[in-house]
């Protein structure tokens, strides 16, 4: 959240908005605190029922749309990290994310529609990964098993989570939410083994950026 207030701020831009939404089902608890010590200047927003990712079938955070002055969305991705990022050192060192979609977005609010980043109806519609009905079903029993997780009905909660797990197993979302009630977290072990084997399955878990790096060194936008 740091980077992208960063990023904001440079963009500094009076009709561009940035919407920023943490999808947690501790809602304004868990997710609060966050925003707090970040202190961002743009909307943030809590949905703990993971409802964005519902309406477009979202696999992971941080995936992210864009939507013009119309109100159409002219590009939407998965894996909208703000930069590439670094942890650890020597054989331990962990890098992630990725340079090439911030100056994209840049180029995009200052360009609008001759952007060359922006997609056309067609390629949008078909970056919507297609619900299946199994997905639909997983995504009722998600909120299902946060509503009885409120009222305190922890085994049933944990009952209709693992029903949609087992209905939508490449939902990294569900996989990572299920985390945050451990002492490991979600970006902890498990999460690590997981992203491990995507890896050697010669999976990704986010659709690739179809940005070209060479668009970014030709761009006049900084």
């Amino acid at each position: 959240m740091p980077v992208w207030q960063q990023v904001y701020e440079e963009i500094n831009n009076p009709d561009f908005v940035l919407i920023c939404a943490a999808q947690d089902t501790g809602g304004e608890a868990a997710a609060g605190p966050i925003f707090d010590a970040a202190n961002p200047t743009y909307i943030q927003v809590i949905d703990p029922d993971h409802i964005i990712s519902s309406a477009f079938n979202f696999v992971n955070v941080p995936s992210a749309a864009w939507i013009d002055e119309d109100g159409r969305i002219v590009r939407i991705d998965e894996g909208t990290y703000s930069k590439v990022h670094e942890f650890g050192e020597g054989e331990q060192k962990i890098s992630f994310g990725n340079d090439v979609y911030t100056p994209a977005l840049k180029d995009w609010v200052a360009k609008g529609a001759d952007s060359t980043h922006v997609q056309t109806a067609a390629t949008v519609a078909a970056n919507i990964r297609k619900h299946s009905v199994e997905q639909l079903q997983a995504d009722a029993a998600f909120r299902l098993g946060n509503l009885f997780r409120s009222h305190g009905f922890s085994e049933k909660a944990d009952t209709y989570w693992e029903m949609a797990r087992k209905l939508n197993p490449d939902s990294i979302n569900f996989i990572r939410q299920n985390l945050t009630l451990t002492e490991e977290g979600s970006a902890g072990e498990t999460f690590m083994r997981v992203m491990g084997e995507y890896a050697s399955q010669g999976k990704d878990y986010y659709r690739p950026l179809d940005i070209d790096p060479s668009d970014m060194e030709r761009s006049d936008i900084k």
